[in-house]
């Protein structure tokens, strides 16, 4: 039985397809229409998961959405009545319903008219968001916890995974909500894009927590777990918040009011320079909302006898706080979705149709590469097409024959520092590049941030990047021990450790780790071991294949930001294509 997933209409649109029961592919729309954060209806995304196993729209016996209109109806109601939103967010919110309910008009124009025969069953956002995470785990019995902006009228959703089944204990509904506030302090300090709230999560550590007292009027927290806004300074409640969720990137008006000024001095804007201040109030919005979500987890935590927490959800992209709630909230393993924002309530949605319709257990979802993929073939044509440009510019082209071979090869040129683009099988689901759609350097380089920063990325210099590290070595190099498939966790570096790999050492002596095993991609795990057996040093540096663009998909955009950037080498599949050393 095929089930189809989507998160439509909403930032990271996207599909996910499961066959009886199992992931056989998702990806978001993003990349397919090179629009970061795309919102509308994923039809690129549904048209490459039904393509990837040969199936047509006719052969789909359940469409799953993650957004349920009837969810929270008398809670709304009361909220209506009680604080009524201006006609133009009245007008603005029925829109947007008209627009996402009306699915089978949007299947109708993207596939053909009468193609889909499968009927749609809404599910509650959070509810999708916590199938994602737990049917997604291999836990038996997890706390589950779900934290993001808004999706069904809650924000913040806690309950218990057991076996099959999941019980949602406790909701925190509109207007409450950590996910408008660290949005709303992520536009206060002059990132006004969808998605830039990992931009203030860099910035932080760079700044002192001096501002925690004032900003403590923001949010308070409640002995039953909750927590509530104080919405003097913030507009959503009662005011119309421009946004768009169709046909492009997603646009946010500003969330918070001219009462934050007032208590904070004012806003940063976008173009202005980064002064101590800003660093300092975003280290401050970080410990309020580590605050309130470790609050949340220890009272769900109190609840149960359980040592496992999974996490979904926008806030549950905050990879600082992932990684302190171990100790927060006496937890021994943590699961965090690969795509723990919007994107990944597509494969929630699915989980839960599944679950509904044959009582058994869905996933789970060991690894994240369910993107489309590419033959050695494929990656030889996109190559052929370049071949001429290539060759007139310095460029050596080697093909190998012997994986072994391949990545010594590679190992040993990121062990001279020379910067890689590093494209294999199937592209990842979620927003980290995990090894199949990586640019890779050389950890132990201390100038190799200022390198990529200046050689590609173009980005703001206190970002950090990332390691890629073998499973079996995390204990050796960190001070927490855990599955980290999906690079959702921040694990403070052994002291000892730290001038050894400073390249992905955050100014915390923190890196946001990848853990790597052969069983889940052999080739990436190969090349760590490689790099391993040249340095000694079991990691490699790892970030996102783009240059200020969603993460490459095809071999024809990896060998286009091959050539617009001074990346030093590009290894598509077998094949390894290297500049002429200066």
């Amino acid at each position: 039985m095929l089930i189809l997933g989507l998160n439509s209409f909403h930032g990271d649109a996207s599909a996910c397809l499961l066959d009886d029961g199992k992931v056989v592919a998702a990806a978001e729309e993003e990349r397919f229409t090179r629009i970061k954060h795309w919102a509308g209806f994923p039809a690129r995304s549904i048209d490459f998961c039904l393509s990837s196993v040969g199936a047509r729209l006719e052969d789909v016996a359940q469409v799953a959405v993650n957004h349920d209109p009837a969810a929270n109806f008398w809670p709304r109601l009361r909220s209506v009545l009680k604080r009524p939103p201006s006609p133009g967010a009245v007008v603005a919110r029925l829109r947007r319903r008209r627009e996402r309910s009306d699915l089978g008009h949007h299947f109708d124009k993207a596939f053909g008219a009468g193609r889909l025969r499968a009927p749609v069953m809404h599910v509650e956002h959070h509810e999708s968001h916590l199938a994602s995470a737990f049917y997604g785990s291999r836990f038996d019995e997890a706390i589950v916890v779900s934290v993001d902006g808004f999706g069904d009228f809650a924000s913040t959703v806690t309950g218990v995974g057991r076996g099959t089944g999941i019980d949602i204990e406790s909701r925190v509904l509109f207007p409450h909500s950590l996910g408008v506030f660290y949005q709303a302090m992520t536009q206060y300090l002059g990132f006004p894009y969808y998605g830039d709230e990992y931009k203030v999560m860099g910035l932080a550590p760079l700044g002192s927590p001096i501002h925690v007292d004032e900003l403590h009027r923001l949010v308070s927290l409640h002995d039953d777990g909750s927590f509530t806004l104080d919405l003097r300074y913030f507009r959503h409640a009662t005011e119309k918040i421009d946004f768009t969720w169709a046909g492009g990137a997603p646009e946010f008006g500003a969330l918070f009011s001219p009462a934050l000024a007032d208590l904070l001095g004012p806003a940063r804007k976008e173009n202005e320079e980064l002064t101590q201040r800003h660093r300092d109030i975003a280290r401050s919005a970080q410990a309020i909302y580590e605050e309130a979500f470790f609050h949340v987890v220890r009272h769900a935590r109190r609840r149960h006898a359980m040592d496992a927490l999974v996490l979904a959800g926008g806030c549950a992209q905050n990879s600082v706080a992932n990684g302190k709630v171990y100790r927060e909230a006496s937890l021994k393993k943590v699961y965090v979705q690969a795509a723990a924002g919007d994107s990944g309530g597509a494969m929630g949605a699915a989980f839960v149709a599944w679950h509904r319709l044959t009582g058994s257990r869905p996933g789970p979802m060991d690894h994240a590469y369910w993107g489309p993929g590419f033959t050695d073939d494929q990656c030889a044509a996109a190559l052929a097409t370049r071949s001429a440009e290539l060759t007139d510019a310095g460029c050596v082209q080697e093909h190998f024959t012997s994986e072994e071979a391949l990545c010594r090869r590679v190992a040993a040129f990121i062990a001279e520092g020379r910067v890689v683009g590093w494209f294999q099988g199937s592209m990842e689901w979620g927003p980290r590049a995990l090894g199949n759609r990586s640019i890779l350097a050389d950890p132990r380089r201390s100038d190799m941030k200022q390198l990529l920063n200046a050689k590609i990325k173009r980005r703001e210099s206190f970002r950090p990047f990332a390691p890629s590290i073998i499973r079996e070595a995390v204990a050796e190099w960190f001070e927490m021990d855990d599955d980290v498939p999906f690079m959702t966790q921040v694990f403070p570096i052994r002291p000892e450790k730290r001038q050894v790999v400073p390249a992905v050492t955050h100014v915390d002596g923190s890196g946001r780790l990848q853990t790597v095993t052969a069983d889940t991609n052999s080739r990436y795990y190969r090349l760590i071991r490689a790099f391993n057996d040249v340095t000694g040093v079991p990691m490699v540096l790892n970030t996102s294949f783009n240059e200020s663009e969603p993460i490459v998909c095809t071999p024809s955009e990896a060998l286009d930001c091959f050539v617009r950037t001074r990346m030093d080498c590009l290894v598509l599949g077998d094949r390894v294509i290297s500049r002429a050393q200066r």
